[in-house]
């Protein structure tokens, strides 16, 4: 267990970072589970305005450093191609 003052604040701030970078986790992966969701649905349209709700989340995920910057944008770009496959 942490012993000095600087170690007991530290101990706190990781606590709270954790807490937001989950919560952040969790809320791409609800945007992306959407965008998979209207994927397998077949709309088009639906899984066009999910994907442009999801793409700003991602990418937000990336600046924060909740992801890595080449995992979202690996991610967007499969998702993309997907949902541009629907609609031919």
């Amino acid at each position: 267990m942490a012993n000095t003052t600087s170690a007991k604040k530290a101990t706190r701030k990781i606590a709270r970072r954790t807490a937001v970078n989950k919560a952040r986790r969790s809320r791409v992966r609800g945007f992306i589970r959407k965008v998979e969701e209207a994927i397998a649905s077949g709309d088009a349209a639906v899984a066009k305005n999910a994907l442009q709700a999801a793409q700003p989340e991602i990418q937000r995920a990336a600046t924060k450093g909740v992801v890595h910057a080449n995992t979202a944008s690996r991610k967007i770009s499969r998702l993309a191609a997907r949902v541009k496959a629907l609609a031919v």
